[in-house]
């Protein structure tokens, strides 16, 4: 593993020369038709939750001369937007939790191609953050909500306090963030009979909020399949409840909206089981050690590291190598809920929210 210069360490380190055009060369297009536009981005394995379905109890953490520096970050998600990418979410771990993370925002917030600046967080650091992510140019936020009840989400986070993050979602709204979503993982036996009362919370905020079903990435303490439940029984649920309407709306991801009439809420349903969204997937993801997995369940990688520090002047190998990704991309994934081991070994903190 190369080792990082200190002066990359630095956020006053200049930006690289690039021999990228400001305008988009070439779109990214895979070998089923599917065009990227885009990416999410974890800038850091670090996390101050533990949450059950995500990660183990005790986990070690990448060293710092592994990750990404955020210069480097900021010039890969460059390199993607003068390749005709629209969209960028930040995730982690938990990304507020990196050393001066909101200068991302800021230098991303200023492409002008870019149509979306969005991060996904569990809502720890945002009475901290923000007002300052808003001014620098993230328009939508999602933030995860498992539990409602605070001894639950500590159980399912392990140390995760539900106050701090009820106010972080009362500071993302007096910010003035206008598109909050909220993110649950329903386990059976867990939290799968706090359905009604999580989008009762999300209706009562004005909030949007999905239903993710659990992935088996990394290996847990649990069988996934003792857990799993099917968002084809969540939405049956719902449906005895609230008169929902089945809705077009997209927001560039793969869940499948339904809106709450007479309200401003409408819920997703991310499915990965129950309703695979391969056929129109348009996202690449890239871990925070710049390994570009073009499928989130499968592990075909492109290492982008070596190419963003072998060449810290010249962009051109990295745009090459991304261009040639494409052809690597698989048609889907393959997530089998019978099967004992996990579907990829990596974590989804490791890979990114």
């Amino acid at each position: 593993m190369l080792k990082v210069p200190e002066i990359l360490q630095s956020n006053d380190y200049p930006p690289p020369k690039t021999t990228a055009s400001s305008v988009p060369v070439k779109q990214l297009v895979d070998q089923f038709g599917r065009q990227v536009d885009y990416i999410r981005l974890s800038i850091t394995d670090r996390c101050d939750f533990r949450c059950v379905y995500c990660m183990g109890e005790d986990m070690t953490f990448l060293p710092r001369e592994e990750v990404l520096t955020l210069e480097e970050c900021a010039r890969l998600i460059k390199a993607f937007v003068n390749l005709g990418v629209t969209k960028v979410r930040i995730t982690g771990g938990e990304p507020l939790v990196r050393k001066n993370a909101l200068w991302l925002f800021e230098e991303v917030g200023k492409l002008e191609q870019l149509d979306e600046l969005v991060l996904t967080t569990n809502g720890s650091q945002l009475v901290k953050h923000a007002a300052a992510l808003r001014k620098a140019g993230v328009k939508r936020i999602n933030i995860s909500l498992d539990s409602l009840d605070a001894a639950r989400f500590k159980t399912i986070t392990r140390i995760g306090e539900l106050d701090k993050v009820l106010s972080g979602i009362q500071a993302a709204k007096t910010a003035g963030f206008e598109n909050i979503k909220l993110n649950t993982v329903l386990m059976r036996g867990v939290n799968d009979d706090e359905t009604s009362s999580l989008v009762d919370f999300a209706i009562a905020q004005k909030l949007d909020i999905s239903f993710i079903e659990e992935m088996p990435l990394g290996e847990v303490d649990h069988t996934r399949a003792s857990t799993f439940v099917s968002n084809a029984d969540t939405l049956k649920k719902l449906q005895s409840e609230y008169s929902l309407i089945a809705s077009t709306e997209n927001t560039g991801g793969p869940a499948r909206y339904w809106r709450v009439p007479n309200s401003a809420t409408k819920i997703g349903f991310i499915s990965p089981h129950s309703h695979n969204f391969c056929e129109s997937c348009n996202r690449v993801r890239i871990t925070c050690k710049g390994e570009l997995y073009l499928c989130l369940g499968q592990d075909d990688k492109v290492d982008l590291m070596p190419l963003l520090r072998n060449h810290p002047e010249d962009d051109q190998p990295l745009i090459d190598a991304i261009i040639n990704s494409m052809a690597i991309k698989p048609k889907g994934h393959d997530f089998d809920l019978r099967r004992a081991e996990p579907a990829v070994i990596r974590f989804m903190s490791h890979t990114g929210g």
